[in-house]
């Protein structure tokens, strides 16, 4: 009960803390756009170290992502670039992370240093007569489902469904069904979590 309280207390705290870089991004996304408004508010969150951290860049992100739920916890360093992600109940994202559009299930582990951007199309390629960089892209919301388990250093650039884990240093390029086990460049499932199952 007094924990509850206490954790309550911290949200309430952090909200009135950020304030101000909340109405900073609100005005910034009126000149630059409100997706390279949130890449540099929350290069400047990613740096508050521990617990204090935590819930200033939960609080920043309850007031700027399509939703964040308040349980969640975001570690140092890691970054948002799209303001359509969802981050569900108990979601645990780790250091040095970079999100862009994604919605992530409810209780949600991602381990540090994963990327999960905006699908497999970032960037157009389809031209070389121009740059890459002036080629719009096909952005996609990658899912991931309530339950799973993201790996350190993967990236995840199609769904995962519920209940899965991603191996270490995978990369995903097709969609990874519920209950999986998956690793590997490109990632491929390795057995079914309902097989092995006491």
């Amino acid at each position: 009960m007094i924990r509850t309280i206490a954790k309550s207390c911290c949200r309430a705290a952090a909200i009135v803390f950020v304030t101000p870089l909340v109405v900073s991004f609100h005005v910034k996304a009126l000149v630059i756009g409100r997706d390279p408004a949130l890449h540099g508010s929350t290069q400047t969150l990613a740096m508050a170290p521990g617990l204090i951290g935590r819930y200033l860049r939960v609080a920043f992100l309850r007031c700027t992502l399509s939703s964040c739920d308040p349980s969640a916890a975001v570690e140092f360093g890691t970054l948002f670039s799209r303001v359509d992600a969802r981050i569900g109940k108990n979601v645990y994202i780790g250091p040095c992370c970079h999100i862009g559009l994604a919605c992530i299930g409810d209780d949600v582990l991602v381990a540090s240093g994963v990327h999960i951007p905006s699908g497999a199309e970032t960037h157009g390629t389809a031209r070389v007569d121009i740059s890459i960089r002036e080629q719009a892209g096909q952005p996609k919301m990658v899912r991931i489902g309530a339950g799973s388990w993201i790996g350190s250093a993967s990236v995840v650039m199609a769904d995962v469904g519920q209940q899965s884990i991603v191996g270490a240093g995978a990369v995903v390029t097709r969609a990874i069904p519920e209950y999986s086990f998956a690793a590997g460049v490109p990632a491929r499932v390795l057995h079914d979590r309902r097989a092995q199952a006491v």
